[in-house]
């Protein structure tokens, strides 16, 4: 019986099946693109709802170890399953597609019940490269095809503080506010809302310390200009950063000399330093000290380059 999964968990998984068929990855550059030096791939380990699977790749076979199994399944099955996913991906419009003809008995074989991996780190796999005794090296997948993750997990911690310093508002204003019906969009709204009602939302505080401090570890002033962007984010309907960064950098909001602005590139530079703290794993409710893991790497999968990027995380 077919089943149906989200784009993003199909493509994790098209990944973790392409390595295995493949065999190897092609390096990344720094400018993200495929570089023409190759690493082999010797073991691929993989966490299930039920344990550790260790997936070593052989000459014609993949053996699975898992704490209570041991087979081996041809390394073609693999790359022949990885191109069901993969066509099936792209050929529908939709965020949820079903599992091709055969693709569920064949994970039910190879002992793969977990679409996404759940682990701690956030990564989805970790790789041993050359051989299998070879440090293991974490790492998270990306695809064009489906939704991204999140920059931060969403949850109290991560809650940003705003204020309303314009008009003062009556009992029949704020339980107008109020009463906005709940939406996807419900933040947005009411944000709308109270400043066509005169209000000036402006930032108050880091609803959680931990996650306060650390923000303040790529700037002291760096809560203020995030909150900004999140601001201008909802009232104008601006998502992707590097705009939000050039509205910013106009507006000024830490009232920095043109100097430090336009030849230091200030806030371009906070903002990289913000997403390369989240690289590395900072997490809102979690201290973060900058050495829990460092970036490795891009690497590109063999036979999709238009489509997916793995990132490779150190594992301490």
């Amino acid at each position: 019986m077919a089943f149906e999964a989200t784009k993003r968990e199909w493509c994790e998984l098209y990944t973790f099946l392409r390595l295995l068929a493949e065999g190897k990855v092609a390096l990344g550059t720094a400018q993200g693109k495929k570089d023409d030096v190759y690493w082999p791939i010797a073991m691929i380990q993989r966490e299930e709802h039920d344990g550790t699977r260790r997936y070593y790749i052989e000459n014609e076979s993949i053996r699975i170890v898992g704490e209570t199994m041991e087979q081996t399944i041809s390394r073609e099955d693999f790359g022949v399953v990885a191109g069901l996913i993969l066509q099936a991906v792209k050929s529908s419009s939709e965020n949820d597609v079903s599992s091709p003809d055969g693709v569920e008995e064949f994970l039910n074989e190879a002992g793969i019940y977990d679409l996404e991996a759940k682990t701690e780190d956030r990564t989805d796999f970790s790789v041993a490269f050359w051989h299998s005794e070879a440090p293991l090296r974490g790492f998270c997948v990306r695809s064009r095809l489906g939704t991204m993750n999140p920059l931060l997990d969403g949850g109290r911690a991560a809650n940003l503080k705003l204020e309303q310093s314009g008009a003062k508002f009556a009992t029949p204003a704020v339980s107008k506010i109020n009463a906005l019906p709940e939406s996807p969009n419900e933040v947005s709204e009411r944000m709308m809302l109270i400043e066509r009602l005169g209000g000036v939302l402006k930032y108050s505080d880091v609803a959680d310390r931990v996650f306060r401090c650390n923000l303040s570890m790529i700037d002291l002033h760096f809560p203020r200009m995030l909150t900004e962007m999140v601001r201008i984010m909802h009232l104008d309907g601006i998502s992707r950063i590097s705009e939000l960064t050039e509205i910013i950098k106009q507006m000024n909001p830490l009232k920095l000399k043109d100097e430090l602005i336009n030849k230091h590139s200030f806030y371009e530079f906070k903002m990289k330093e913000f997403l390369m703290a989240l690289a590395l794993g900072m997490r809102p409710a979690k201290i973060y000290t900058g050495e829990d893991s460092a970036v490795e790497g891009s690497y590109w999968l063999m036979g999709a380059e238009r489509c997916f990027a793995i990132t490779s995380r150190k594992r301490r």
